[in-house]
């Protein structure tokens, strides 16, 4: 009997301990509901389209299409990266790195090299390459610009926070 208390003490203590590490934990669910915090949905989502549909064809015989892929994979990962860092609110635990500069950057990047790989992807979808992939390849494009724009209207908010600190 006095075994089963110890137990109960120390199962106590540790859920206590518990509740107040996790009290710590910051978690801010109004981001999603914010026009960036849109934006960054939609590139997660239709970013994914863009590298799986390519990803599910030849694309490896046309060097075109692995820019296409690196591009889309890179920043998939990326933006999954800042919507936790944004999600948990890391970037207030670590006020050292300037957050506005950075995601102005990352987004302007993001665009700009998405651009170029939507442009990339649009000219070198043709029958004649492989008709098979034809339709894959045409539809990973169509995202491709879709997820430009969203980078566009990211890096149109990004420029506005940054100009906002910039000023102050």
């Amino acid at each position: 009997r006095p075994r089963s208390h110890t137990v109960t003490t120390t199962s106590s203590s540790f859920t206590a301990n518990l509740s107040a590490s996790s009290s710590t934990l910051a978690y801010d669910r109004e981001f999603l509901r914010t026009p960036p915090g849109l934006l960054m949905v939609a590139e997660i989502i239709l970013g994914l389209l863009v590298w799986t549909l390519i990803a599910g064809t030849e694309y490896f015989l046309y060097p075109a299409f692995g820019w296409v892929m690196f591009v889309a994979v890179f920043y998939w990962v990326l933006t999954v990266f800042f919507l936790i860092i944004y999600m948990t609110m890391t970037y207030t635990r670590i006020p050292q790195v300037p957050w506005t500069t950075v995601g102005l950057c990352f987004n302007g990047s993001a665009f700009i090299l998405y651009l170029i790989a939507a442009i990339v992807d649009a000219s070198s979808v043709t029958k004649e390459l492989d008709s098979h992939n034809y339709n894959s390849w045409a539809a990973s494009s169509f995202f491709a610009f879709v997820v430009t724009s969203c980078y566009a209207g990211n890096t149109y908010f990004s420029f506005i926070s940054w100009r906002s600190r910039t000023l102050q």
